[in-house]
């Protein structure tokens, strides 16, 4: 005997979290319909900045912030604090795994916000096999049918470890097949090495320098193709290694967060800098007021200027 499954019982309007499950369970399709109905806004506003709020580090296994191993372990936790994100004048978006922004999506998050989608997941954080960083997440094709704004690549290049090339040439595939698409490449690229076991991304202007270089060659066209670099020493003598645009992250926070908002101040004066990507330090600030951290990093991003609906005045 055939029988239906009913309609989720759920309340009418707005979806929260404590819903998604529900969703997920008995209206799967709800999720590419909600894409195909996704309102959509230009890549970037009349200042060409774009300040995204990051959120693929919990599918590397990188729980961690400022030495709490589990502090993004709860996925209602980051999804509450994301939303909050996305709610703030001046934030132009979201970078994540297909799981965070499936939920963010369904929450009705990611209206008129652009959705950038992390593709490569396969390098666990800790594993021997990290630097081997295969393509597990979003493809190209994927990004495109579900009408996300574009995608991005870590990219960390280790010249003793082999793993390496198959990287670099999963990286370059990325690139041509969004630029062929007329889709942002965000490239994050870093020059590593293992040190007692673990992967160390060199953060010395001259190691920046050339991961630069190697990455922003890669593709077939670099017309769709923006760098994603660290904040370092001598950032003006390391930006004139680019004519890409760029944007800076974020990393694990450390120490005082003034300082840290005072060094990404300075390095958005550089013309070749156009905005953020940071997700820890806004996320999961120390006073735990995460409207407070986002507008300060929107302020810098965009002035006081940018509109209420998170756009550019």
């Amino acid at each position: 005997m055939t029988t239906t499954t009913p309609p989720t019982q759920r309340p009418a309007g707005r979806v929260s979290v404590a819903d998604l499950t529900e969703i997920r369970v008995r209206e799967p399709q709800a999720i590419a319909d909600g894409w195909a109905a996704r309102r959509r806004r230009p890549l970037v506003g009349d200042d060409g900045r774009l300040l995204v709020v990051a959120a693929d580090h919990p599918a590397r296994g990188a729980l961690g912030v400022r030495g709490a191993g589990a502090a993004m372990a709860s996925r209602s936790d980051l999804l509450e604090r994301l939303a909050t994100a996305l709610s703030r004048p001046g934030v132009d978006g979201v970078l994540g795994t297909p799981d965070v922004l499936d939920d963010l999506l369904l929450l009705g998050a990611l209206d008129d916000k652009l959705a950038i989608g992390s593709m490569n997941r396969g390098g666990l954080q800790g594993s021997s096999f990290e630097l081997d960083d295969r393509f597990t997440a979003y493809s190209a094709a994927e990004i495109d049918d579900r009408g996300l704004d574009g995608g991005k690549m870590l990219t960390r290049i280790c010249l003793e470890d082999p793993g390496t090339v198959a990287t670099l040439e999963a990286s370059a595939d990325a690139v041509t097949a969004l630029a062929q698409r007329r889709l942002m490449a965000m490239v994050e690229p870093f020059l590593s090495t293992r040190e007692g076991g673990r992967v160390v991304n060199q953060l010395d202007p001259d190691s920046t320098i050339k991961s630069i270089h190697i990455a922003q060659g890669l593709g077939a066209s670099s017309a769709y193709t923006w760098l994603k670099l660290p904040v370092v020493d001598e950032l003006d003598r390391v930006m004139d290694a680019t004519t890409l645009p760029t944007l800076l992250l974020g990393g694990d926070p450390q120490g005082d967060p003034h300082d840290t908002y005072a060094s990404w101040g300075r390095a958005l004066d550089l013309p070749a800098v156009r905005g953020l990507v940071v997700g820890r330090a806004l996320l999961y600030p120390p006073d735990g007021d995460v409207a407070a951290a986002v507008d300060i990093a929107a302020e810098l991003v965009h002035g006081a200027g940018h509109d209420t609906d998170g756009g550019l005045a």
